[in-house]
């Protein structure tokens, strides 16, 4: 951020940044940035609170006031959330049938995550497949977690891209299963703690690593703050 900054302030062109990871904005230097102590993912602040997302905006384009660069100023306002807590949700009873567990646990959540579409009218399900085959891809990365070779198993794209389909199909889901608005990362870890598929991705994950797929897909398929290590060499 703040080398592309810099690269358009060389073009003639003002900007400002507003930064939630002040070392980060601390090494890079921007021009002029406004320092927010919000959890990640929520660089405005409070969800559905426009009045003090505008004053967080106010303050930043406050910023091209200044004389001089670089400008570094903290917001005095601090928010935090359980960031990590996973979400409480009661899953609807899953497909009874002779699916694998988890591909029958998403298969119950469709007509919740359709709930939440309706909703909020958008989505970010649909790098590679759209909702309706999420269980489908979920059934192809229990395969991988129980050992079958990843390339064999007919995955249509590229993992990485398949795993966050999967991600925020459970993210989007969960809307319409908890009351309020979530704090940054709940639903996040809400899937990849509470779900039979968040566990089937981290088992997948593990099983790439040993099948020597790349660290891309070793490194990319879960957030990096989700990675969880089996403990003593497990898959567990």
């Amino acid at each position: 951020m703040g080398t592309l900054a810099s690269v358009l302030e060389q073009s003639g062109l003002a900007t400002v940044a507003i930064s939630i990871i002040r070392e980060q904005i601390v090494a890079t230097q921007p021009p002029r940035a406004l320092h927010c102590e919000f959890p990640l993912g929520r660089p405005l602040g409070k969800p559905g609170d426009s009045a003090f997302q505008h004053e967080i905006l106010d303050a930043a384009f406050d910023l091209l006031n200044a004389e001089s660069g670089p400008v570094l100023v903290d917001y005095p306002e601090e928010i935090s959330d359980d960031a990590d807590t996973p979400l409480s949700c009661t899953i609807p009873p899953a497909d009874n049938s002779d699916k694998h567990p988890a591909e029958a646990e998403a298969r119950g959540l469709l007509p919740v995550w359709r709930r939440s579409y309706e909703k909020y009218g958008r989505t970010t399900v649909g790098k590679v497949v759209p909702p309706e085959q999420v269980p489908e891809m979920v059934a192809l990365f229990a395969k991988i977690a129980d050992g079958e070779d990843w390339t064999s198993v007919g995955l249509p794209g590229d993992l990485t891209k398949l795993g966050a389909d999967i991600k925020n199909f459970y993210e989007e889901a969960s809307l319409s299963l908890s009351d309020g608005i979530p704090g940054a990362r709940q639903a996040e870890t809400w899937f990849v703690t509470q779900t039979r598929a968040g566990d089937v991705i981290q088992r997948a994950r593990v099983a790439l690593k040993e099948q020597k797929a790349g660290s891309y897909f070793t490194s990319y398929i879960l957030p990096m703050t989700q990675v969880r290590e089996p403990e003593n060499g497990s898959n567990d």
